[in-house]
């Protein structure tokens, strides 16, 4: 959600931050803005409603913005419609102070208040300008030191970047609840909210922590805790390459993680099995700890929480213990039944998402003992769990999710194998099986993507309907709950997934004549039971378009109107295959409804406010 980049070098900063906007142009904005300062011509700022393109054709047409120091911001709309005066960076009255930001101040209505009635003129209608105008109001000279002040005074969360044209070789830069990262180089430094923004220009970065301050030049950074005590920051190399964010030939960035995921599952799954064992990065989960376990909770939020839907049926079968999925944002407010013998499983593709960071805090303020999966490295949730567990999908850029989930469903995998072998609840037998089968996944996934056309075919007989409903049983269910959401997300059609056997229980009324059912049964111990709820809703009126196995083709056939297979697997790995044809079916069916599919409407990569 909303995106920040700054520079401050020797070069040209305009270039550089439009460079930095465009990369994270996948958060999700409706409007943008850079400020550059130049000796000559002062603090300059241009803003606007719409897309990067706007931005650099108006900096374009007033012959450019001179300056090596300045901020660039994507915002997506929280306090105030979208438009050129809420779009960022926000100025101070007198036009000393520009400020972007990342977050939302909870109490800026009476600091707004306060500062009116000082006389001080407001032009937006968002929290963030009472930043850059309470600024100038403490403003005694020392920028850092005011800035210091003003955090002190406001609540909330925020990432922040300052420039003063009264100090115009620094940029100030804070955080609390909203990622920002540091970026060195020589004869730069940078600030950001993702490190797309950076990975063209370093590789060295570092994270800020909450409460953390920093103040960067050219060629010095120094970094503070909230009292401007010195910190001391581990830098962190990243090593994935800049053409992993970058299209690489395909229409869109959706279907290019769609197609990179048997890599990704490789990636995610090689290097943990050695000599047909788990071994989880060095983790330390006894036997004994483990049989002390009395829950698992997993927490998460959209296509992550689907992940815990299928992880609690696989959690449960082979490890014997109560596994609990609660939505991150109703964690908190649940009062959730915690112990020190619960295992909290905290699932993020940013680790920055904001509901889950704090039920992340509240599960361990409980005793919880916290195991994270996560994609970004050194991401806020990282930090502050007490294990790890990395997906290494690398970057994901478009908006709605695919490679990340898979990624995340495989190391759910590899957790139930680790954890049900220590506590043998699983035979030598069937964990040699499913083990050898988690291997075999991505030549598996192959074969499904092979089946692109035919489902690109599918999606232009189904595209016009305009509800459709998903049905499944057990994990299949779990997986037609992603379904719905990846076709919602991106093709803005009205879809709802349902446990089949529910459907007699009031929603089969919405079936009438025509409408489209997808029905997942893939999951042979209830295959014949989905049927049945496959005859109920074809003899409504419905058209069925079903998934399953290969092997059980056939039978889907005799119902089904169309129907998609994939290979046959261990019941625990379906999901990894089940969910692709799905997420290629929302894709195609965006496509053909001319949808923006990478930048979906209203949507944002990394939810960073609550």
């Amino acid at each position: 959600m909303c995106g920040i980049v700054g520079f401050v070098g020797r070069e040209e900063a305009a270039p550089i931050l439009l460079d930095g906007l465009r990369r994270l142009e996948y958060r999700g904005y409706d409007s943008a803005g850079i400020a550059v300062f130049d000796p000559k011509d002062g603090l300059q700022m241009v803003k606007t409603k719409g897309r990067i393109q706007v931005l650099a054709d108006h900096i374009a047409e007033r012959g450019g913005l001179k300056g090596t120091i300045g901020l660039g911001h994507t915002r997506w709309a929280t306090h105030g419609v979208p438009s050129d005066v809420n779009a960022h960076p926000h100025m101070s009255e007198n036009g000393r102070i520009a400020v972007v930001h990342n977050g939302i101040i909870e109490n800026y209505v009476e600091i707004k208040e306060f500062l009116q009635s000082q006389g001080v003129h407001f032009t937006s209608e968002t929290d963030t300008e009472v930043v850059a105008q309470l600024l100038e109001y403490y403003y005694d000279g020392n920028i850092l030191d005011t800035v210091t002040k003003v955090l002190h005074q406001i609540r909330g969360s925020y990432g922040l970047g300052v420039l003063c044209a009264d100090c115009p070789d620094r940029l100030i830069a804070a955080r609390k609840d909203s990622p920002l990262i540091l970026g060195f180089g020589k004869g730069f430094h940078m600030i950001a909210s993702d490190v797309t923004a950076v990975i063209k220009y370093t590789r060295d970065v570092c994270y800020l922590d909450d409460g953390e301050i920093a103040e960067i030049t050219a060629d010095q950074c120094w970094i503070y805790d909230s009292y401007l005590r010195p910190v001391e920051k581990e830098h962190h190399h990243v090593d994935w390459e800049i053409s992993a964010a970058e299209k690489g030939g395909y229409e869109h960035f959706m279907l290019k993680e769609i197609m990179e995921q048997p890599k990704a599952i490789h990636a995610t799954i090689s290097p943990r099995i050695r000599d047909g064992q788990v071994v989880l990065d060095g983790l330390d989960y006894s036997e004994e700890y483990l049989w002390a376990m009395d829950k698992i909770y997993i927490i998460a939020c959209g296509s992550s929480y689907h992940v815990g839907m299928a992880a609690k049926y696989v959690l449960e079968k082979y490890l014997r213990k109560p596994v609990e999925v609660a939505l991150a944002s109703e964690f908190r407010y649940s009062e959730p039944i915690v112990t020190d013998r619960t295992l909290a499983l905290v699932i993020s593709q940013s680790g920055e998402t904001i509901d889950t960071l704090a039920a992340l805090r509240e599960a361990k303020r409980l005793g919880a003992r916290i195991l994270s999966i996560v994609n970004v490295m050194g991401s806020t949730i990282a930090r502050e769990s007490d294990d790890v567990l990395y997906t290494w999908a690398g970057p994901e850029i478009a908006v709605a999710t695919t490679k990340a989930y898979s990624t995340q469903l495989a190391v759910v995998d590899l957790i139930c194998l680790s954890f049900a072998r220590k506590l043998g609840t699983i035979s030598a037998e069937e964990h040699d099986t499913i083990l050898a089968q988690l291997q075999s996944l991505p030549e598996k996934l192959e074969e499904v993507l092979e089946q692109r056309e035919q489902i690109q075919y599918l999606a232009s007989i189904y595209f016009n309907h305009s509800s459709v409903f998903f049905i499944g049983r057990n994990l299949d269910y779990a997986v037609g709950m992603e379904g719905s959401l990846k076709l919602k997300e991106i093709s803005y059609l009205h879809s709802e997934a349902y446990a089949a056997g529910e459907l007699k229980h009031g929603t089969i009324s919405l079936i009438e004549q025509g409408t489209l059912v997808i029905a997942l049964a893939s999951y042979r111990p209830l295959f014949e039971k989905t049927m049945s709820n496959v005859v109920e809703v074809k003899s409504r009126g419905a058209k069925v378009l079903g998934l399953t196995t290969e092997p059980l083709r056939g039978e889907m056939e005799k119902v089904a109107d169309q129907t998609i297979t994939v290979p046959e697997v261990h019941p625990m790995l379906l999901p990894s295959l089940d969910v692709v044809p799905m997420q290629l079916f929302a894709y195609y069916v965006a496509l053909m409804h001319g949808c923006d599919i990478d930048k979906p409407r209203n949507l944002a990569k990394s939810v960073t406010v609550e």
